[in-house]
């Protein structure tokens, strides 16, 4: 297909999120002023919605209350690929390297934390489309075949990998056949926020916290009308983490753009072979994630991570044509079987990233604050773990994740603007060349030795 024709069709699909386009999305919560509770729980993305879930199931008699200032799964949570994956530590590689010594532990935990969700859909009745179906990562350039270990067990040659999905682009691949689940994240999302309202937990939306201020025994949280006065608070805000300085300067913003397709006749279907629904991923710096939907849409988001001057986070970002039309390039010529498929959707989503790659942790207000974020685009299984940690901190008690390196230590921070933007670009365009060339230059080198990145 010609790039003009893909930029077409790409600028012909709606500027919507695909999962939240959805007569399925709850009506708005009213939102709340003034309260008095034992646990305060900013965010109502995964990360507090699980928080508040699992406050409730460890300690059924805490009140426990969660604000979210747009709608539950507004952001990150509903904008999403659906990718639940078991890994915490953002894949192997990373995490071996940063934690050698603990990894099989952190390994195990992610999938029990895994397995736990899937367990927690089935408990409360949520219908979310969870499927255990794995990961297939996929070569398309022949230097990145090496990296999928050719002499070990469950390497695919290119005729294995297409007999799971066709595509004349793959050369090589490998299926974590465990490791992943495919969901819709905002049903998921939205059955967790019912699950949580059935043991008590008060949900209010369009409710804004604009300070955190330690009185005593007690954390204030100012919101525009009145004050939320709560004994403990979990803060679940991910990106948005201005009300915590050591947090922020350790995360920036950065958008991924993502495009849905109509739904594939049966014929389309049939013609990719792919029987077993698994999410796929390539191999690049500049990486494509894809799956299919329930009513078998194509989700094809990535490649583009964009960051934007001064941190800035602007719902302006959210459609960006010229990643889009790109994405919509590379998806037929992925599936050239597809040429007569047509988008239906195009949207974009704030991702918080850090320079290790997967989630941080912390207390703040002296221990009366929990806070994750960091997620680097692993939020949907990781945010799970992440609550149960930050309830283990506010706990003062010592436990298995409490103990973790991951757990103690923090990422370096980013610099300030502009060498923070400067850095951000230079990494971007040797990552691409990279790619290209399969070599990764005196730059990238230098990140890898000192455990520093950027990714989505």
């Amino acid at each position: 297909m010609s790039p003009t024709r893909a930029h077409a069709l790409a600028d012909a699909a709606a500027p919507e999120v695909l999962w939240l386009d959805s007569v399925r999305r709850p009506a708005p919560r009213p939102p709340v002023v003034e309260a008095d509770v034992d646990l305060l729980v900013v965010g109502g993305g995964f990360t507090g919605l699980w928080a508040a879930l699992r406050a409730k199931e460890r300690h059924p008699d805490r009140s426990v209350l969660l604000v979210e200032r747009d709608r539950i799964a507004e952001q990150a949570t509903g904008r999403n690929g659906g990718f639940c994956e078991a890994s915490l530590t953002h894949g192997e590689a990373n995490g071996r390297e940063r934690w050698p010594d603990e990894y099989d532990a952190l390994e195990e935990m992610g999938l029990a934390n895994l397995d736990e969700i899937e367990a927690a859909v089935a408990r409360y009745g949520i219908d979310c489309d969870f499927r255990r179906t794995g990961q297939l990562t996929v070569a398309t350039r022949a230097h990145e075949v090496e990296v999928l270990e050719p002499t070990t067990d469950g390497f695919l040659d290119a005729a294995a990998v297409r007999g799971l999905v066709d595509s004349p682009t793959y050369l090589a691949g490998r299926l974590d056949a465990e490791g992943c689940a495919m969901v819709d994240p905002a049903r998921l999302a939205w059955g967790l926020a019912g699950a949580a309202e059935s043991l008590g937990v008060v949900i209010a939306e369009g409710t804004s916290v604009t300070r955190l201020r330690r009185r005593g025994d007690v954390v204030e949280a100012s919101t525009p009308g009145g004050t939320i006065r709560a004994g403990q608070v979990v803060m679940a805000t991910n990106a948005f983490t201005s009300l915590l300085r050591t947090a922020r300067r350790r995360v920036v913003p950065v958008y991924d753009h993502v495009l849905a397709t109509e739904p594939l006749s049966p014929a389309q279907l049939a013609s990719l072979g792919w029987e077993s629904r698994c999410g796929v991923a390539d191999s690049g710096n500049l990486f494509h994630y894809y799956r299919l939907t329930e009513d078998d849409r194509i989700l094809w988001g990535g490649y583009d991570a964009v960051y934007h001057f001064g941190r800035s986070i602007d719902p302006a970002h959210e459609q960006r044509p010229q990643t889009h039309r790109v994405l919509a390039e590379h998806f037929y010529e992925t599936f050239p079987q597809l040429e007569d498929l047509a988008f239906s959707h195009r949207w974009g989503g704030v991702i918080d990233t850090c320079t290790r790659f997967c989630a941080f942790f912390g207390l703040a207000k002296r221990g009366r604050v929990a806070y994750a974020t960091g997620f680097t685009g692993l939020g949907v299984g990781a945010s799970r773990f992440a609550a149960d940690v930050m309830l283990d901190l506010l706990s003062g008690e010592e436990t298995e994740r409490t103990r973790l390196a991951m757990v103690r230590e923090k990422p370096l921070p980013f610099p300030p603007e502009p060498i923070a933007w400067i850095g951000i670009q230079l990494t971007t365009r040797a990552a691409a060349r990279a790619d290209v060339t399969g070599r990764r230059n005196l730059w990238l080198r230098t990140l890898d030795r000192l455990g520093l990145g950027f990714d989505s």
